[in-house]
């Protein structure tokens, strides 16, 4: 479990860099990817499904 958490940090704090570049290349791409892989394998991917569900009903109940 801590290795997991301490690759996970890793790649938010590169995914987080890649971004305030506001050049993804393929690299980067690979690196965003990994971190969704090593997040929906923690503690923390029940919350952020429910979090995303909620979003989703959120924006989909919004009438212009």
């Amino acid at each position: 479990m801590a290795v997991s958490i301490s690759v996970v940090l890793l790649l938010v704090i590169l995914a987080a860099v890649f971004l305030r570049n506001g050049a993804l290349k393929l690299s980067h791409a690979v690196v965003c990817l990994l971190l969704g892989f090593y997040l929906a394998s923690t503690s923390m991917a029940p919350t952020i499904q429910d979090g995303l569900t909620a979003t989703a009903d959120i924006v989909s109940g919004i009438r212009p």
